[in-house]
């Protein structure tokens, strides 16, 4: 695995603190505490580097390094850090992290005032990366959860900033917040936005919906400071894992709520040809009847007929679902609709049986497009159709405890198609991190480049002082060429073998060797790191 050079957030703290430091008079020291605890345990158990998961906090008073100004004039606060008992952890490199609160762990109330706007993602995205120690976010909010994804540059205090800044613009307290958020960090982070795409932690098991809510979490960040590289490079890709979920296991096939297996129930029974043809009738405009009319929508049905009490509840779904076209009729004109229908649902809260034997007996037969059969699915309990209507040769009858044995076996497959996501997951995770360590050459090729442009240019000059002032700029441009020729050329070799994608593990595994040979040979090392410029920054800005 690859590191960075710097611990950020311990870094970001003795910067800060060395300012106040070198302010202070010679009798007064500010002293920098740094204890080692657990991580605490999330809903998974962080991913834990070399055994031991660890984290690091700073703390006033503990005494561990004392920086005082007579220290600070010979040795610098960070060079102190460096070299003390704290340096075995400073090989970390900015991690990612999810701070979540989903349907799983905290109750609606809470989760709506968590809850974020999509209009406002880019604003909560600018708020998220003006805190200290935190480079890159994006927020996922939806009816079921609430999960703020940043990369942090240190981990406990990274965390501690998001929990206080939904604290602070949810009014929810943050011992509250962390009764019942969960944390998760590196590869189990990114394992869990995979889940979330693939429909894995969703309450229906692969529904489709929370894809193309991720989707949108990167349509909406596309350029958005802040929204950048790591954390894109992770949505997109877990938009690739949602669709290969999909695609490979088809967990989204089946039917696993009463409403949708009705539907699909029909439509098993319907020959296949009369399906855009079928005509449907729900009697109830209640919930469950609503949701009937949904589950048609998604498959395709163009027109029902809607039997009810009274218009308004009818009016209020067809403002909701505008793809359909649906017909009112009262409760009166049942016999008379179902008549001219094919499949018949009934969702109604009547106590007394709606349709009996003598009622459909009296019905024009179906057509034999539709398979001669009139198709009775009856949702309700109590129950609105009598049993014995089956004994009629022109009908058949469902109940729900025929819809449960479909919804039961429809939810088994789909957790046996969830096993075999995870296969897929656990590939694309691989794949994510591999990605995510190539990326860790970047700051060498930088490097080594300014490195070598500050050689080029230090000899172009000796050169050019040797040859004197009277010559031409054609020739000045000449020996500037040549000295840009041979310095491409020169890294041209260790620039490609620094170059990865991070498809191939033996290839990734050569180019981050090669990575820490060239940091030795050139003393790159050395070369103030980027984590330490991001902290810097930080500093400034907070400063301004």
């Amino acid at each position: 695995m690859a590191v960075s050079r710097a611990f950020a957030g311990a870094k970001l703290e003795t910067l800060l603190l060395s300012n106040a430091a070198a302010a202070a008079s010679s009798s007064s020291s500010a002293q920098i505490g740094i204890s080692c605890k657990p991580a605490r345990a999330g809903r998974r158990a962080p991913a834990r580097r070399g055994g031991c998961a660890i984290r690091c906090e700073v703390a006033a008073s503990d005494v561990l390094v004392g920086v005082n100004s007579a220290s600070s004039s010979s040795l610098s606060a960070i060079e102190q850090l460096k070299t003390s008992a704290a340096d075995r952890y400073t090989k970390e490199r900015s991690s990612i992290v999810v701070i979540g609160l989903s349907i799983h762990t905290t109750p609606v109330e809470m989760r709506e005032k968590l809850a974020i706007p999509e209009a406002e993602w880019p604003r909560a995205i600018g708020e998220l990366c003006g805190l200290n120690h935190i480079e890159e976010a994006a927020v996922l909010s939806t009816c079921n959860r609430m999960e703020i994804y940043v990369v942090a540059l240190s981990q406990h205090r990274g965390v501690k900033e998001v929990t206080e800044w939904m604290s602070k613009t949810s009014g929810i307290p943050v011992s509250e917040l962390c009764q019942h958020r969960f944390l998760l960090y590196n590869k189990d982070a990114t394992q869990h936005i995979f889940e979330v795409s693939a429909g894995l932690d969703s309450l229906v098991l692969g529904e489709g919906q929370i894809l193309a809510q991720v989707k949108q979490v990167v349509k909406v960040g596309q350029g958005v400071v802040g929204f950048g590289r790591n954390i894109s490079g992770l949505f997109k890709h877990a938009i690739t894992v949602g669709k290969r979920v999909r695609t490979e296991t088809n967990i989204a096939a089946g039917a696993v709520s009463v409403s949708s297996a009705a539907v699909e129930l029909a439509l098993m029974k319907l020959p296949r040809t009369s399906h855009p043809t079928a005509r449907m009738l729900v009697v109830g405009a209640g919930k469950m009847g609503k949701l009937v009319i949904k589950h048609l929508v998604a498959k395709g049905c163009t027109k029902v007929v809607v039997v009810n009490r009274s218009e308004e509840r009818v009016a209020a779904i067809r403002e909701d679902l505008k793809d359909i076209e649906i017909v009112y009729k009262p409760l009166k004109e049942m016999l008379t609709c179902a008549a001219e229908a094919d499949v018949v649902f009934t969702s109604t809260a009547s106590d007394t049986l709606l349709f009996l034997k003598e009622n459909v007996m009296d019905l024009p037969p179906v057509g034999l497009d539709v398979g001669g059969l009139r198709l009775f699915i009856d949702i309700s309990v109590p129950r609105n159709v009598g049993s014995c209507v089956s004994d009629l040769e022109t009908a058949r009858v469902y109940n729900v405890d025929d819809l449960k044995e479909v919804v039961a076996a429809n939810k088994e497959d789909r957790i046996r198609k969830a096993l075999e996501a995870q296969t897929i997951i656990a590939e694309e995770s691989k794949q994510f991190e591999a990605w995510r360590d190539s990326l860790e050459t970047v700051p060498t090729i930088k490097k080594l480049r300014a490195y070598a442009e500050r050689i080029r240019l230090a000899e172009l000059d000796k050169c050019l002082s040797k040859m004197g002032d009277d010559i031409s700029k054609k020739t000045k441009r000449a020996v500037d060429d040549l000295s840009r020729g041979i310095v491409n050329k020169l890294l041209h070799g260790p620039m490609q073998h620094l170059r990865c994608d991070g498809s191939d593990s033996r290839t990734l595994s050569e180019t981050l060797e090669n990575m820490h040979a060239l940091n030795r040979m050139f003393s790159l090392e050395t070369e103030i790191s980027v984590l330490e410029q991001k902290i810097r920054a930080k500093v400034e800005q907070n400063q301004k």
